[in-house]
């Protein structure tokens, strides 16, 4: 039996997509050990999920640092002291500085809630609304110096529905945002998925296109 993959995980609030992928652990579906789960804020939901779960945590407050760089320097030097072979930004809602990202080229992953590259930020759910998009859907993708701009490696979809308010929308897409990012964090768990030089592969092949969540939860090429 394969050693489980060593992934952290930061958080800044409820922790929902976190929660996803400790039960996916628990089930056996997610080959993963967490080295640490760490946030911004002492109080994020988060924390007390990992506390629950044994997980060890770390909430480093911002304002203790002169500037954004020092503070996500010392706190990426953290997370490398627990040695995660991945790290997973579940709702991390800070804008990270380029030297802290630099050394984890292709080893950090982020899922933002919409088409990326469409609506990167926030409010995603009014924007869709206010474009008259058909379709909305949430994104993983690899971490760069750029606001939700790294190579996008999977993607789930939903219909817009006639009345459909930001509320409803992130409530339906919800369900569907968890199961991507495990599916996604498995594949690079497999050593299936991954990011190089000439960009993101899947099982040793370009990927060309962002892979598109399934029915059965797994991740497929588009069709």
């Amino acid at each position: 039996m394969s050693a489980a993959y060593p992934i952290a995980v930061l958080a800044s609030g409820r922790g929902s997509n976190l929660a996803a992928l400790i039960e996916a652990q628990r089930a056996g579906a997610l080959p993963v050990a967490f080295t640490l789960v760490a946030s911004d804020k002492a109080d994020a939901r988060a924390l007390r999920i990992a506390e629950a779960h044994g997980i060890p945590t770390l909430a480093l407050d911002p304002r203790g640092y002169a500037s954004r760089r020092d503070y996500d320097l010392d706190l990426f030097a953290r997370i490398a002291a627990t040695r995660p072979a991945l790290v997973v930004l579940a709702g991390f809602m800070r804008i990270l500085d380029a030297d802290a990202v630099a050394p984890w080229h292709g080893r950090m992953l982020n899922i933002h809630p919409s088409l990326l590259p469409k609506y990167r930020g926030l409010h995603t759910h009014r924007r869709v609304l206010e474009a008259g998009d058909a379709e909305h859907g949430s994104s993983v993708h690899f971490v760069t110096a750029e606001l939700d701009g790294g190579p996008v490696v999977a993607q789930a979809r939903i219909a817009v529905a006639a009345g459909d308010t930001p509320e409803t929308l992130a409530a339906r897409l919800l369900p569907l945002e968890h199961r991507l990012l495990v599916a996604s964090v498995a594949l690079i768990a497999a050593g299936r998925l991954g990011l190089g030089a000439d960009g993101p592969w899947l099982d040793g092949r370009p990927l060309r296109a962002p892979l598109q969540l399934q029915a059965d939860g797994a991740l497929a090429a588009a069709a």
